[in-house]
């Protein structure tokens, strides 16, 4: 025994010589010399020599790849985030223009994010612009399960790649920008142990069968490992930095069923909110920021009239790795500015809120 406390008896024991155990979190920000006692188990305890750099991974990483893919032809699923954007520059370094990049417009994405992103990827990758819109939003009619949700835009997607690749000729492969907070909060299939929290599109929620084998060259590195690969790489800064935005992209942020007038109106409150974020210059002082529109309806005043509108929550978060994350304390009068913009802009809303809560408890996405 090495270390106790008043409600743990053995916090820490080891053998003295091969095993090392804790009954906490060394990982995680809030715990004190959290990052020593994980530095000195891997440096002094394992005698790993810390030389990892992004130059030696995006080397291993093409080699690896150039290896495992060989003469084969893939698709990437390109979504124009920061993840998937250096998957397949990674993987277009190995092999070339055998990658194709298909980027699927779900009608589910932020305000004028298709726009950007064939504007940003077209000249730089070989791209493919499917406009599904209408074949996900018909597909979510009706669903208001967050999982369900989820597994249906994971399947139309995986459909949409398959459907893809065959026009495309001889295609085996499919590229996702997979990392692992996703790998370790969604349960693998094959798990008995682990729990479950939310399934990825990209993880979880592929279909029992696809035509397809999955590449996932950036599966073991955290969000910003993979921003110090893309600089490697020579990707763009306002991707690199772009915050993470879900598979399921607004579909997980509507809370209830999903319709076109309830993602036009999230997605101009959610515009508004990072407009103001940037204007302020604390959109890269967080990690994750966002809009939710709720399915609570309030009683507001507007002019001279009584409304009974919408409840849009915002959320932002700081965080080191997404496994835990703590709200951000933005300024008072920030705040007031999005909610004043919101409320006078986005038809339907007349009232904000601001989300205080971290993760744990509660995850960064609603849903």
């Amino acid at each position: 025994m090495l270390a106790r406390t008043p409600s743990v008896p053995v916090a820490a024991m080891s053998d003295g010589n091969k095993r090392w155990a804790v009954q906490f979190h060394p990982e995680v920000a809030h715990t004190p010399h959290g990052a020593e006692i994980l530095r000195n188990f891997l440096y002094r305890v394992c005698g790993a020599t810390g030389d990892w750099t992004p130059a030696a991974f995006v080397e291993e990483a093409v080699a690896e790849m150039g290896a495992r893919i060989g003469s084969r032809h893939a698709i990437c699923a390109l979504s124009g985030g920061v993840d998937s954007a250096v998957a397949a520059t990674l993987v277009a370094r190995a092999i070339g223009d055998r990658l194709t990049c298909v980027f699927v417009d779900t009608g589910l994405l932020r305000a004028n994010e298709a726009e950007e992103v064939i504007a940003t990827f077209g000249p730089r990758l070989r791209l493919i612009h499917v406009d599904a819109a209408d074949r996900f939003l018909a597909r979510l009619s009706g669903v208001d399960d967050p999982e369900r949700k989820r597994a249906i835009i994971g399947e139309e997607f995986v459909r949409c790649f398959e459907e893809q690749a065959k026009r495309i000729g001889t295609v085996e492969l499919l590229v996702q920008g997979t990392i692992y907070p996703d790998v370790i909060e969604s349960r693998s299939r094959e798990s008995t142990t682990s729990a479950r929290i939310k399934t990825h599109h990209n993880v979880g929620g592929l279909p029992e069968v696809m035509a397809l084998d999955v590449v996932e060259p950036l599966r073991r590195l955290f969000k910003d490992e993979v921003r110090r690969v893309g600089a490697e790489l020579g990707i763009p800064e306002d991707i690199l930095w772009r915050h993470p935005f879900p598979g399921p992209g607004l579909a997980v942020r509507v809370v209830g069923p999903v319709t076109r007038e309830a993602l036009d109106m999230l997605r101009r409150a959610d515009a508004i909110f990072l407009e103001e974020l940037r204007a302020a210059d604390h959109y890269r002082q967080v990690a994750q920021a966002f809009a939710v529109l709720t399915p609570v309806r309030s009683v507001g005043v507007q002019g001279d009239y009584r409304t009974y509108g919408s409840l849009i929550a915002l959320r932002a978060v700081t965080t080191e790795d997404f496994m835990t994350a703590d709200w951000a304390r933005l300024p008072y009068d920030l705040i007031e500015r999005v909610s004043a913009g919101i409320v006078n802009e986005v038809a339907g809303v007349n009232r904000v809120v601001y989300d205080v809560s971290s993760k744990p408890p509660a995850t960064i996405e609603w849903e």
